[in-house]
């Protein structure tokens, strides 16, 4: 066996469980609706309208193409991961096959996306509590599902995917509502209260595809990839799952068809009920479509909708960017407390200081008073950041191809299109940041983003000098016995 397969895998050998590290408590019920929680962003319901506005009915297509190059990021991670089950999340396969450097480059950078996602979801869930009581500091209820969130994962890793299947649930019934809604509406030729009727011409009419010209559809990938932010989170559960061999292929597989379903026919009801030219930018296009079918209570009930999916997005950061500090730590990659796990295999130290951190975040935007600007940026870092770490697991996936062919050979769940299509994938990403420099407020956060990549190349130096030195020690102390 190649010696890449042993090379900076987590090890933990003071903990009692199967392989000495994390437990593996996902069973198949929590793996699909992770995967199905991770497909849907809160981008869907509160971007849609904005997307809908600056494409028109291409979105539909701009969210087929993202949703088809992520499902062969998807199919290449489980190929790599499945390989060899001592890999516990994509960080380590990059590791492995690309350099300790790409580990600690994409495990500090993915917990930073997570981190920074998730303190605009504390944010946007203070905002929607506003709704019931609006006389409540919005900060309140933004601490207070934070710390929900990190009780309730520092108990098994069991209630977070349970935690997760409810909130994806609600996630799954609310578009599902939404489109049979949309249908009905459609067949029975309703009329809304503005005069439009629904109509599925809504989708063909003139100027309707392209409105405001390429460029207007090329606005629509700038906010249409933050949507699918967190889709890899399967990826991150590969050592928590139950017959990863079973379990992980379905999930991913399955990727197609919720794409399909959750954005593609949401978008087309919301279209042929509403029209495109009478969406608003400002307000959820499931708002607007339940307004639309007279339901009294649709403000309340959307609005509940919204605020689970944030704190859906909320739960999944709290998960990942403790499992990714655990995966730094065992490799060395991060102070070594990160590494201590409870007698429940929760690593306890990453979610104390994951939680910390984005308790500081949800402190600052606070005080700054124009947030949504905040807001915009922060979210832009996260997708960027998102980006790269795709983008490292294609460039993983192709060193393997070359390195280890007859690893690929063996594999029951090969990447469709293998080597051509990765490079395809690769390509897709650059011409999105390149679409980032479009507009105003992403190019600012397009700036930033060589500031954070200095840093870690100053921090990942400064490890291995440490490494080295502490390599040093040991050899002179062994020679001096």
């Amino acid at each position: 066996m190649n010696n890449v397969l042993d090379r900076d895998l987590p090890r933990d050998r003071d903990h009692p469980t199967e392989d000495g590290g994390l437990a593996r408590g996902l069973s198949n019920r929590h793996i699909q609706l992770i995967s199905i929680g991770g497909a849907i962003g809160t981008g869907l319901f509160m971007g849609a309208g904005k997307t809908i506005s600056i494409s028109g009915t291409s979105i539909i297509l701009t969210y087929m193409v993202i949703g088809f190059f992520l499902f062969f990021v998807m199919r290449a991670m489980g190929e790599m991961l499945l390989s060899n089950l001592r890999y516990k999340s994509f960080a380590d396969f990059c590791s492995a096959y690309l350099g300790p450097w790409a580990g600690f480059f994409i495990g500090w950078s993915y917990w930073l996306t997570w981190v920074v996602g998730s303190i605009a979801d504390y944010v946007v869930v203070g905002g929607y509590m506003q709704f019931w009581f609006p006389t409540l500091p919005a900060w309140i209820p933004a601490i207070a599902t934070l710390t929900s969130l990190l009780l309730l994962n520092m108990l098994t890793v069991k209630l977070f995917g349970e935690l997760e299947f409810w909130f994806a649930l609600v996630k799954i019934v609310a578009i599902l509502t939404l489109i049979a809604v949309g249908i009905y509406l459609v067949s029975t030729s309703f009329v809304s209260p503005a005069g439009v009727r629904a109509s599925l011409s809504h989708l063909v009419e003139k100027d309707a595809f392209m409105p405001h010209g390429v460029l207007g559809f090329f606005a629509g990938f700038q906010i249409a990839i933050f949507s699918f932010a967190g889709i890899e989170l399967v990826g991150t559960t590969a050592a928590e799952t139950k017959d990863p061999e079973r379990n992980l292929p379905r999930a991913i597989n399955a990727v197609p068809l919720r794409v399909i379903i959750f954005y593609v026919l949401s978008l087309a009801c919301i279209i042929s009920v509403s029209s495109w030219k009478n969406i608003s930018a400002h307000v959820s296009p499931f708002v607007q479509l339940f307004l639309a079918a007279g339901f009294p209570m649709v403000a309340a009930v959307i609005n509940f909708v919204v605020t689970t999916s944030a704190m859906s997005a909320a739960n999944s950061g709290v998960f990942s960017t403790s499992r990714m500090l655990y995966g730094l730590a065992s490799t060395k990659d991060a102070p070594a407390l990160f590494r201590w796990l409870t007698s429940r295999s929760v690593p306890v130290m990453g979610l104390l200081f994951s939680c910390l951190c984005m308790l500081i975040g949800i402190l600052l935007l606070f005080v700054i008073p124009d947030v949504m600007s905040i807001f915009t940026i922060v979210s832009t870092v996260s997708a960027i950041l998102f980006i790269f770490v795709w983008s490292l697991i294609l460039v993983a996936y192709l060193v393997y191809r070359m390195r280890n062919p007859d690893l690929h050979a063996k594999s029951r769940f090969k990447m469709p299109g293998g080597i051509p299509m990765a490079s395809l994938c690769l390509a897709f990403f650059v011409f999105v940041v390149g679409l980032l420099t479009l507009d105003a407020d992403t190019r600012s956060a397009l700036r930033v983003m060589p500031l954070w990549f200095f840093l870690l190349l100053v921090a990942y130096k400064l490890t291995r000098r440490g490494h080295r030195r502490s390599i040093s020690v040991l050899e002179h102390a062994q020679a001096a016995e």
